[in-house]
C-alpha cells in the first residue's frame, strides 16, 4: 500500500501524489466514512489554511469530498496551525484540517488533521484513512441530494482565537516592549500583530504581505537572521519569528542573536517550575536538544523526558505522562495547560509576559543554560536506503561514537517530510564537531546518490 501519511500529516509539492485535488477528495470521503457521516448535521468539519497558492485547491477538493459524504464543513480560511486545533474544540466539530507545509517552500503543501478533542489523530486513524483510499471503494451514494452537508465561512473565526490565546496571559497587558514581528508571510499574518497590539505592546511588523508564493522566501523562523538585523535596527527589546504556520517560533535578543527552541524550552520549564506550575518537574525535549538543556535542567532539579524527534512524538509523550511542557529546539513549543499542538503566539505571550513580570532582558532570560557546541547538515538524497546498509556511513557513525563518548552525541536520520538525511554532532570541543560533520558527510556522499 503506496505511503499517504509521513510523520506530520500528508506533506509534498503541490499537484503532485499525494498533494493533489483528486487525493484531497478522495481524504474528505474517507473521512467523512471514518467520522461515521449520515447527513447533513451529523457531523462538522473545520478547514483552516496557510498563505499558499496551492491552498485554494485543496481546500476546495477537501470540502466537496466531506459535503458529498454528508459532512458540515466551516472554512475559517487563513489561520495559524494551531488556530485550527482550538476551533475545532471551540466549535464542537468532529475533525479539524489544516492545509499547510508548515516551515517548507510555497510550491510545497499538505494537510494536518486533528480530532475533536484538538490533537492530531492517530496511526491507526491514519492507517483507516489511507486503507479506505488505496481500496478504491469510497462512495457517497448512500448520501441522498437533501443529505449532502454544507460548506460555510466562520466569519469570527479569527477574533474567537484571537480571544482566547490572549485569555491564556489573563489578558496581562505588554506595555512598553517594542516588538519586531516577522510572521513570514504565512498564517499568522493577521492575528499575531494584532494580538499583540492590543495587549499594548509596539510591533514593528515584517514579512505580513503574502502572495501565494513568499511564504517562508528568506525570513520568519527560518530564516531569524532577518529578523535579528531589524531589532537592532529598531532599538527593539526583542524579536520573533513565526514558520508558515505558526506553530513554531524562534527568538532574537536586544543585540540581534537568535534564542532557539531549547532555550526558550529552558525558559518555559524554569519559569513553570518557580510558579509550582511544572507537572511532575519533567520537561519532555528531543533527541535533537543540545546536551547543555539537559544539564540545565538537571541543575535546577527538572527531569528532561528525551523522545525521538517530532512534535508528535513529544505530545505523545506528554498526554502520556501528563507532563505540561515540551517542544523541540526547532521552536516546537507544546504548552499542554492551554495547546494541544505547538503554537508560536501562546508561547511568545508567555515570555513576553516573563520579561514584564521579572522586569528583565531576553538575554539575561535566556542566560539559563550553556550550550555545547553543535553542527546540523541537511543533504539531499534520491533514495532512503537503511542505514545500516550503508557500510561507509556505519562504519564512521561507529568511529564518531567512540570518539565522542560521554562528552557529546551524534544523531544521523531521515527527514520525516523531506528527502534528506541530517547529520548532527555536538560536543564539548569544537574541533571535533567540525571534523567528524566532515567525515559524515563525505560517507553520505560516497554510500548515497545525493
Amino acid at each position: 500500500m503506496e505511503r499517504l501519511f509521513g510523520t506530520d500529516g500528508i506533506r509534498g509539492r503541490a499537484n503532485c501524489y499525494p498533494v493533489t485535488p483528486e487525493v484531497a477528495l478522495q481524504i474528505g470521503k474517507a473521512l467523512g466514512h471514518v467520522l461515521g457521516a449520515s447527513g447533513h448535521g451529523s457531523c462538522k468539519a473545520v478547514i483552516g489554511k496557510d498563505t499558499r497558492l496551492s491552498g485554494y485547491m485543496l481546500e476546495t477538493a477537501l470540502t466537496a469530498g466531506l459535503v458529498s459524504m454528508g459532512v458540515d464543513v466551516m472554512l475559517v480560511g487563513p489561520v495559524p496551525t494551531p488556530a485550527v486545533a482550538h476551533l475545532t474544540r471551540s466549535l464542537s466539530a468532529d475533525v479539524g484540517l489544516m492545509i499547510t507545509a508548515s516551515h517548507n517552500p510555497f510550491d510545497d503543501n499538505g494537510i494536518k488533521i486533528f480530532g475533536s478533542d484538538g490533537f492530531k489523530i492517530s496511526d491507526l486513524i491514519e492507517a483507516d484513512i489511507t486503507r479506505h483510499i488505496h481500496s478504491g471503494e469510497l462512495s457517497s451514494e448512500h448520501i441522498r441530494s437533501d443529505q449532502l452537508g454544507k460548506a460555510y465561512r466562520i466569519e469570527d473565526a479569527r477574533g474567537r482565537y484571537i480571544e482566547f490565546a490572549k485569555s491564556t496571559i489573563k489578558n496581562h497587558d505588554l506595555e512598553g516592549l517594542k516588538v519586531v514581528m516577522d510572521c513570514a508571510n504565512g498564517a499568522a499574518y493577521f492575528i499575531a500583530p494584532l494580538i499583540f497590539k492590543e495587549l499594548g505592546a509596539k510591533v514593528i511588523k515584517a514579512s505580513v504581505e503574502p502572495d501565494g508564493y513568499n511564504i517562508n522566501n528568506q525570513c520568519g523562523a527560518m530564516h531569524p537572521e532577518a529578523v535579528g538585523k531589524l531589532v537592532k535596527k529598531e532599538k527593539a527589546d526583542v524579536g520573533i519569528a513565526f514558520d508558515g504556520d505558526a506553530d513554531r517560533i524562534i527568538f532574537c535578543d536586544a543585540q540581534g542573536r537568535v534564542v532557539d527552541g531549547d532555550r526558550i524550552l529552558a525558559m518555559c520549564a524554569l519559569s513553570f517550575k518557580n510558579q509550582g506550575r511544572l507537572t511532575h518537574n519533567t520537561l519532555v525535549a528531543t533527541t535533537m536538544s543540545n546536551l547543555g538543556l539537559i544539564e540545565a535542567m538537571n541543575k535546577a532539579g527538572i527531569k528532561v523526558d528525551v523522545t525521538d524527534v517530532g512534535d508528535r512524538q513529544v505530545i505523545e509523550r506528554m498526554r502520556k505522562t501528563g507532563a505540561n511542557v515540551g517542544g523541540e529546539k526547532s521552536g516546537h513549543v507544546i504548552l499542554m495547560d492551554h495547546a494541544t499542538t505547538g503554537d508560536g503566539i501562546i508561547t511568545a505571550l508567555q515570555i513576553l509576559t516573563m520579561l514584564k513580570q521579572k522586569n528583565t532582558t531576553l538575554a539575561e532570560l535566556a542566560d539559563c543554560m550553556k550550550e555545547y557546541p553543535q553542527k546540523l547538515v541537511s543533504l539531499k538524497v534520491k533514495a532512503r536506503k537503511p542505514l545500516e546498509s550503508l557500510p561507509t556511513l556505519s562504519r564512521v557513525i561507529k568511529q564518531a561514537r567512540e570518539d565522542l563518548g560521554n562528552q557529546g552525541r551524534l544523531i544521523v536520520r531521515y527527514s520525516g517530510t523531506e528527502n534528506k538525511i541530517r547529520l548532527l554532532v555536538e560536543a564539548r570541543a569544537p574541533k571535533a564537531v567540525d571534523a567528524w560533520i566532515k567525515a559524515l558527510t563525505i560517507a553520505v556522499h560516497k554510500d548515497l546518490d545525493t
